[in-house]
């Protein structure tokens, strides 16, 4: 498996109309875009940090996982993204280290990337996704 970079921080957050204005105000960044990601009940806005993104989680469905982790833990920070050159074959090689996955096999995510998720009980309690352009 090869990381390039950290590609994104998700944060979940009870309202993008609410949280955004303070990315931009008080952070001075940009929100450069808000989409949703209807199979995962979520609607998404991406700030770029250098090379890092801040990706904004804003649950479209209480039963979805954002709404869920909301619900238990509250808004705050979600998940850690890694970008990686072959998300099924870094998944394939981690599940071959032991590593309990949440996806078998990548799928589609926001800003079109594949993606996959490993379980925070295999990751020393991180959220973590892997995210990839092939």
């Amino acid at each position: 498996m090869n990381i390039s970079h950290i590609e994104h921080i998700g944060i979940a957050v009870n309202s993008l109309d609410e949280a955004i204005p303070y990315y931009e105000n008080m952070l001075g960044l940009k929100c450069y875009a808000v989409e949703e990601v209807a199979d995962q009940k979520v609607k998404t806005a991406f700030f770029q940090v250098g090379d890092t993104k801040i990706e904004l989680l804003e649950s479209t469905d209480p039963e979805g996982p954002i709404g869920k982790f909301i619900e238990k833990k509250g808004p705050g920070v979600h998940h850690l993204a890694f970008a990686v050159d072959d998300v099924n074959k870094s998944l394939t090689e981690l599940d071959e280290k032991g590593i309990r996955l949440i996806d078998q096999k990548s799928r589609k995510g926001a800003e079109g990337l594949n993606i996959g998720f490993l379980h925070p009980k295999s990751t020393l309690g991180v959220l973590t996704e892997l995210c990839g352009k092939e």
